[in-house]
Parts: structure tokens; sequence; C-alpha cells
């Protein structure tokens, strides 16, 4: 627990550039049919017993596009993906401890809310923030923390 709560309050003070403790067990994660798509990062890197899931929008990797109809349908599909990832790498969504929600337009915060809060039985700690653009122009993207058995 010690090297988990190390490398996480590291993340946090730091951001990104993190020297992991050698005695910590790491793994670079890839979600099933992602393989070959030559992504620059990893879908979930486990640390111990902490997932880290990079960041999700409501892309319908079956229509190969985003969802539509604005932000409650992206945030539904984005956490449906989150929730997917999860479930792979051994977590799940009431595990989940920290989010941080990037929205494109932060006046649909609180069309978001009603969807997100339908997702977590319990309530992980979150920042939301307005950004300036996201991939494939989506109205938010997700990243998460959660605890592994």
């Amino acid at each position: 627990m010690k090297n988990i709560m190390a490398a996480l309050v590291a993340i946090l003070i730091m951001g990104c550039e993190v020297a992991v403790d050698s005695e910590a067990d790491v793994e670079w994660l890839n979600a099933p049919g992602t393989e070959d798509m030559d992504m620059p990062f990893s879908s979930a890197v486990r640390v111990d017993k902490l997932l880290f899931v990079s960041g999700e929008i409501g892309y319908d990797r079956e229509s190969g596009a985003l969802v539509e109809g604005g932000i409650r349908p992206e945030t539904r599909k984005t956490l449906e993906n989150i929730s997917q990832t999860l479930e792979t790498f051994g977590s799940s969504m009431d595990k989940v401890v920290k989010c941080t929600v990037f929205l494109a337009d932060i006046s649909e915060w609180a069309a978001m809310n009603e969807v997100y809060k339908t997702f977590f039985p319990n309530k992980p700690a979150r920042s939301a923030l307005g950004v300036n653009g996201l991939a494939l122009n989506a109205r938010t993207e997700i990243e998460c923390i959660a605890v592994v058995d």
C-alpha cells in the first residue's frame, strides 16, 4: 500500500513524470482489439493494486465513430467504455476512486452529471474542467483511477 500511495502522490504532485518504485508491480495494458492500432498510450496501466485508465470518449467501436446526440449519449458511451476497460483488467465502476472529466463546453456540466451519477454506486473523487477541443470533436473525455482485486 505504501508503494501505491507514493506513486499516486508523485503523480498528483508532479504530473505524469513519475519514477516508479523499482519494487512496484507495473503492467502496461491494451484493451483487446487495440493492439494493432499503434496508439501512443496504453488503455490502462496497473501499478500494484491501482488501475490508471486512459481517457475515454463516446466512441462506438462497432460503428467506428462517436455516438450521436450530444453530451448525454456521449457521456453514457464514454462510461460504458470505461466500465468495459475496468472489467477487462480486473476492476469495476464500484472500485473507481478518482475521475477527471474534460468537457468541450463547461456549460454542459449539469447534463453530463445527469448521466455520470448513474454509473457510480460510490462517489469517487472527481475534477471536471472545460477544455479547448477533444479528440474526434468529442463533447467529453473521462479518465479514472480504480482499485484492482
